[in-house]
């Protein structure tokens, strides 16, 4: 018998019960992972009245305000609050996230830690991953290098006529209102991901160009570099951290630049943060932090490509 809703059998979970086995299990490695280092866990909210003004994440509008892409603002304000050392595992929304390893509500992890340096948070992102599962040592490259033996470009000095040239060479779908950040983060997709799952192994991104870094302190080096890492295990990004900007004017005139590149691009600007932006005038200590995917962690502990995979009902059954 047909079902008469029309939705057939897509009433089930598209992971197998195994998989979400696995994730109730990871969950749970998380949250002992973090008592037994004595952070806290929190909840913030997932609807609130502005979102981060990244111009190149798209928020989900309703109309009581937004469901927020990151926890990342309202917990500053509580490091800024004198919290110490916090963790939230949370659902975050984007509108425009959406493939085989995105949907637009994912679970994020994401943690602080007050007088860390981001080196220090690197290694314990690394012993947290191989508390999940055996990725073994992590090798570190930094952004420069990534691109000139992936991509062949040094992503520092190549214009964007030649970005866009070696896409067109690649045979690359463009968007007339691709900037220079675009042309990379698609070369990034094409060249550099497909390099960096060859080795097998994870690989740590760090000092990432300053237009990368919202909310990044910037090294003054030659070029200057936001100090920032990505974590990449088989090709595929399982975490980005940053040594967090506590400077309350500079982040304000970042988080009006965010605006400007989505105007520029066509996007509707995003109100600006006052909260946020009250919380760093009172004091934000000094801290590092990141934030990683739990369903991309849980693609790489099961061996899948497919996100739904390790969903429940991910946005086609939801």
């Amino acid at each position: 018998m047909s079902c008469p809703s029309g939705h057939g059998q897509d009433w089930r979970p598209s992971a197998s019960l195994k998989a979400l086995q696995t994730r109730a299990n990871t969950l749970a490695t998380l949250r002992a992972f973090f008592q037994e280092r004595g952070v806290m866990e929190v909840e913030t909210p997932a609807l609130a009245s502005t979102a981060a003004a990244e111009s190149h994440l798209e928020p989900i509008s309703c109309p009581m305000g937004y469901l927020q892409t990151s926890p990342e603002s309202a917990m500053k304000r509580l490091l800024a609050a004198g919290s110490g050392p916090i963790y939230q595992i949370s659902h975050a929304f984007r509108s425009d996230e959406q493939g085989p390893s995105h949907n637009p509500e994912f679970t994020m992890l994401e943690w602080y830690r007050p007088g860390w340096s981001y080196h220090q948070l690197r290694q314990e992102v690394l012993d947290l991953v191989q508390r999940c599962m055996d990725c073994g040592p992590a090798e570190t490259i930094t952004y420069r290098a990534a691109f000139q033996r992936y991509a062949g470009v040094d992503p520092f000095s190549v214009t964007e006529e030649q970005l866009e040239a070696e896409a067109r060479q690649l045979g690359l779908t463009m968007e007339s209102s691709m900037d220079r950040d675009s042309w990379l983060d698609l070369l990034m997709v094409e060249r550099v991901e497909p390099g960096l799952a060859e080795l097998a192994r994870a690989v740590f991104i760090v000092d990432f160009p300053t237009s990368r870094a919202a909310m990044a302190q910037i090294r003054p080096d030659h070029p200057p570099v936001a100090e920032r890492f990505e974590l990449y295990l088989d090709g595929l990004e399982l975490a980005n951290g940053y040594q967090e900007l506590i400077d309350p004017k500079e982040q304000r005139h970042r988080l009006m630049e965010e605006n400007r590149q989505r105007h520029l691009r066509g996007a509707n600007p995003l109100p600006l943060d006052e909260r946020f932006l009250a919380a760093l005038d009172h004091g934000l200590p000094a801290c590092a932090g990141v934030a990683l995917g739990v369903d991309r962690l849980l693609m790489a502990e099961i061996e899948t490509k497919e996100i739904a995979q390790v969903m429940a009902f991910p946005k086609e059954r939801a």
